[in-house]
């Protein structure tokens, strides 16, 4: 059932899209299906391009022939990805897929940032799975000490023999929090001040509308009713 869910929130979204907007694709299974159905709005003749956060979705959307957009000048209309966590106030946990630095690039142009899930990723507080934080692989062992030294716990996604390589030829570290992420706004904070993180995948404060879909049906969630 989860993957109609994810199905019914990407249809959802789909009604978002107008004629002539520049659209961000996200990443992940649930964003797929509005990438395909994009596609489809391509094929009965509506103008659209697309914005792609990751090199696999960049390959979908040029099978299904929608026209990409890599040099940017001004902001994406529309942007409309997945998560792997959400919380009451439309805070997220993402990259888990490893997409997270070019996702959050493009959610952070975009003049609506549009979050599609199944009902099974909303948690009450962030941190219930990992935290995926992308460094620099040169020195990454003193990244990831800097890193622990904020009380967490990690490891490098892949392993130390073949890590996990990202699009931006960078490494994932999947950082656990003990008992969740009281603050996702300052801890964000304090990961990025650190020497060789790149980026991390706390999303806070960037959601406009969450679509989420369980077996009432896909329900929008806006930021101004969020918490609620």
């Amino acid at each position: 059932m989860t993957d109609n869910f994810k199905q019914a929130a990407a249809e959802k979204a789909l009604e978002l899209v107008q004629d002539g907007m520049l659209i961000g694709l996200g990443s992940g299974s649930t964003a797929r299906y509005f990438t395909e159905g994009v596609g489809r709005l391509i094929a009965d003749g509506m103008k659209v391009r697309g914005v792609p956060t990751s090199r696999a979705t960049a390959e979908l959307a040029a099978e299904l022939g929608i026209p990409i957009v890599t040099e940017l000048v001004g902001q994406i209309d529309l942007t409309v990805d997945g998560a792997d966590e959400v919380d009451p106030a439309l805070n997220l946990i993402k990259g888990r897929g490893g997409a997270l630095f070019r996702e959050k690039l493009v959610a952070a142009a975009s003049k609506r940032f549009v979050v599609v899930v199944d009902e099974s990723k909303m948690v009450k507080q962030l941190g219930v799975g990992a935290l995926p934080v992308e460094v620099l692989p040169f020195l990454w062992r003193l990244t990831a000490e800097r890193v622990a030294d904020l009380g967490v716990s990690l490891v490098v996604r892949g392993g130390e023999e073949t890590p996990y390589v990202t699009d931006n030829g960078n490494l994932i570290l999947d950082v656990t929090v003990e008992g969740g992420i009281k603050n996702a706004r300052d801890f964000g904070v304090e990961l990025k001040k650190l020497t060789g993180v790149v980026e991390h995948g706390l999303f806070v404060g960037m959601t406009d509308t969450v679509i989420m879909a369980g077996p009432e049906g896909p329900r929008m969630i806006g930021r101004e009713s969020a918490g609620r």
